[in-house]
C-alpha cells in the first residue's frame, strides 16, 4: 500500500478539488495524509485570527477523518505563504514527516498567491526531501523523491481565463457524495465565500466544477490532474496505476 500527501493552502482547498480522489484511494487501503500550508486564520467575518485558524484546523481534521486520513497544519499565515528559505524548509519537513510516495498539491498558476506559492514549495519539497545534508526539521530525508501531481486550479484555468488542461482524470462519481460530506465540514466558510468571493451556494460550485470536468471526460463527475515529470522526478506514473479503471483519458480539448 502506498502513501499520498495531499497538501493545499487552506482548509477546504482540498476538499473542493481533489477529495473524491482521496476518497477512492483511501477505500483501496492506501495511507492518506492532508496538510494545508495554512490554518485559513484570514477567512472570516466574524472571528480574529487566532480563533478563525482553531475552527477552521477542527473543521479540516473532521473532513480528514471521514476518509480515515491523517490532518496537519504546517503553520503559515493565511495571505502569507512565500517561496523563501524557511518556507521552503519548513514545506520539506512535512513531505518528510508524510513519508509520501506521492505528493498531490495545488496548480502552479491559480487565483491565490498562497495557492501558487504552496505548489512551489511543494515542488522543490520534494526534490529537498531526499538530500541529506538540508536541515529541515526532525523527521528523517525520504529514500525517493516523490512521485509529483498537481490538482487543478479554481475553475481550471490560469490567471489570464486561459483552461488548463489536465493529464488525466479521475471518475469520482460513486464517491462524490463523501466529497459533498467533505466539504460540508467546513461549516465556517458560508458566509465567508458568500462574502469574499460573491458565490452564495459554495457546495453548489464545488459540484459544479466536478460536473464540468466531468463532460471533460464523458463521465458524471470527475477530477483532474497534471504529473510533474521533469528530472530527476519520477516519471512513472504511478498514481494513475493505483488508480486503476477510474483513470480518464481526454477524448478531445478545444484548441
Amino acid at each position: 500500500m502506498a502513501i499520498i500527501l495531499a497538501v493545499h493552502a487552506h482548509p477546504d482547498d482540498i476538499e473542493t478539488l481533489g477529495a473524491g480522489t482521496l476518497a477512492l484511494l483511501a477505500s483501496l487501503g492506501h495511507r492518506v495524509r492532508i496538510v494545508t500550508a495554512t490554518a485559513g486564520d484570514c477567512g472570516s467575518t466574524e472571528h480574529d485570527n487566532a480563533e478563525t485558524g482553531r475552527i477552521r484546523t477542527a473543521e479540516a481534521g473532521a473532513a480528514a477523518a471521514m476518509i480515515g486520513a491523517e490532518y496537519a497544519c504546517a503553520g503559515f499565515g493565511d495571505l502569507s505563504v512565500f517561496n523563501d528559505d524557511a518556507s521552503r524548509r519548513r514545506m520539506t519537513e512535512m513531505v518528510r514527516w508524510s513519508g509520501a510516495e506521492i505528493v498531490i498539491t495545488a496548480s502552479p498558476v491559480d487565483y491565490h498567491p498562497d495557492h501558487e506559492a504552496v505548489s512551489v514549495l511543494a515542488r522543490d519539497a520534494c526534490f529537498a526531501s531526499t538530500v541529506p545534508n538540508y536541515a529541515a526539521g526532525p523527521s528523517q530525508p525520504l529514500a525517493a523523491i516523490p512521485h509529483l501531481y498537481f490538482m487543478d486550479s479554481i475553475g481550471g484555468r490560469d490567471r489570464d481565463g486561459t483552461r488548463i488542461r489536465p493529464d488525466f482524470g479521475v471518475d469520482i462519481g460513486p464517491w462524490m457524495e463523501t466529497k459533498r460530506r467533505m466539504l460540508l465540514a467546513h461549516e465556517s466558510q458560508h458566509r465567508w465565500i458568500a462574502k469574499q468571493h460573491g458565490i452564495a451556494d459554495y457546495l453548489r460550485s464545488m459540484e459544479a466544477w466536478a460536473e464540468r470536468r466531468g463532460r471533460d471526460f464523458g463521465v458524471a463527475h470527475a477530477e483532474g490532474f497534471r504529473h510533474y515529470r521533469h528530472q530527476p522526478y519520477p516519471r512513472t506514473p504511478l498514481l494513475q496505476e493505483l488508480l486503476g479503471e477510474a483513470v480518464l483519458e481526454l477524448a478531445d480539448w478545444p484548441a
